[in-house]
């Protein structure tokens, strides 16, 4: 691969992921404090993304990738995005916010799978290439929240304004990325996209745990996704999104320690290490504030291990389970199952224990967390129960 085209698709997924982060973190704050929302309207935003990635797979898969070459496609969705972005920054009503936000998540989440598959047809050797450009993603996350952050931008309309004018950008620079022509020859099949095919993968106990597990362990994930900026905010702390991006840190260091960890571990214990670490987070983020500001920095670095842990190593998992035949199919019904029915769940539950323990418009943080802490702990007792496989092997 040219290193010219490297930079491009570099450059393609820091706008990605400079887009997202700019907003995804901060949208509970924002809808908080400028909107005045409940947590249950503040749970149906986070939920808006979640409804949008089921969505996403059908229309990637059986339209985009088979009648419209990918850069264009993800230049249409960019540009039209930045539109209703430009709209939204004017709502001012918490239910229309829902709306507009769940229109906007819809021409996002297709990106996210056309930016990859961008990528992937353009690289020489995916294995060796592909994580040196999707590493830029992170980085992005990093830069944008660290601006966020230093400008005390986190709960102003400032966040989608960001996000806006790098959605146009994007845009625009999509229309100059290498050609990558639709795929009519390897189009995606209804099932395939559904992950129909990969329902045979249950005979195996393990990977059925496996995949009940990742369902459920998103649900408490979503209480991270939505209520950690604020939460964090109550307890004191002060330029949360710069420190919140230590999080992203520490996922670039875990990912590297994935083989080594292999080797010592495991996939079992692997991923039993990924739901302690959840389970240690929630309660840091529960019984952590300013005179113990220690415990929330030990939950925010926590992330590498438990994103990184868990959903990466399912990620190879799943890969290794299902084989050449049922890969695509396995790999569409996890992301189906977590990405949008688990984090959609979770994102509704959040908001309702959120508004569950206010009172007088204060919230009672160490009991909105122990729910996901328990939901954690609750998964971890099935996964030591009944997870039987330690080692990769592949389908047969």
């Amino acid at each position: 691969m040219k290193n010219s085209t490297r930079f491009q698709l570099m450059a393609m997924m820091f706008l990605l992921y400079f887009i997202w982060g700019s907003w995804y973190g901060q949208m509970s704050k924002y809808m908080f404090t400028q909107l005045g929302a409940t947590g249950v309207q503040v749970g149906n935003a986070y939920a808006a993304f979640s409804i949008a990635m089921i969505i996403a797979p059908f229309f990637v898969g059986m339209i985009a990738d088979r009648y419209f070459a990918a850069q264009k496609v993800l230049g249409i969705l960019s540009l039209a995005g930045a539109a209703i972005l430009y709209f939204l920054t004017g709502v001012k009503d918490p239910d229309t916010f829902f709306w507009v936000i769940l229109l906007y998540c819809i021409t996002f989440a297709p990106t996210m799978a056309l930016t990859t598959s961008i990528a992937m047809q353009q690289v020489t050797n995916s294995e060796k290439d592909f994580p040196g450009i999707r590493v830029m993603g992170t980085v992005a996350w990093i830069v944008v929240s660290n601006i966020i952050g230093y400008y005390g931008f986190g709960d102003s309309v400032m966040i989608f304004k960001i996000s806006m004018v790098s959605a146009a950008i994007l845009g625009v620079y999509s229309f100059f990325l290498p050609n990558t022509p639709p795929k009519p020859s390897t189009s995606t099949s209804f099932s395939a996209i559904l992950g129909l095919d990969a329902f045979k993968l249950f005979k195996d106990r393990s990977f059925a745990i496996f995949f009940i597990s990742s369902l459920l362990i998103c649900i408490p994930l979503s209480f991270y996704y939505a209520m950690a900026n604020p939460s964090l905010t109550d307890s004191g702390m002060t330029n949360v999104e710069n420190k919140m991006s230590l999080g992203q840190a520490s996922e670039v260091v875990f990912m590297l320690l994935i083989p080594l960890a292999f080797a010592r571990l495991g996939v079992k214990w692997m991923l039993i290490v990924g739901l302690i670490a959840w389970i240690i987070r929630f309660i840091g983020f529960g019984y952590g504030d300013a005179s113990s500001e220690w415990l929330l920095y030990l939950a925010i670095v926590l992330h590498g291990v438990c994103y990184d842990f868990f959903f990466v190593t399912g990620q190879i998992y799943t890969d290794s389970k299902a084989g050449e035949k049922y890969r695509s199919s396995a790999q569409g019904l996890i992301a189906i199952a977590t990405y949008g029915i688990g984090m959609g769940i979770g994102s509704w539950v959040s908001g309702v224990v959120a508004d569950m323990y206010t009172v007088n418009g204060v919230k009672d943080w160490t009991s909105v967390w122990m729910v996901p802490a328990g939901i954690a702990a609750v998964v971890l007792v099935l996964f030591v129960l009944f997870f039987k496989d330690n080692k990769i092997k592949a389908a047969q």
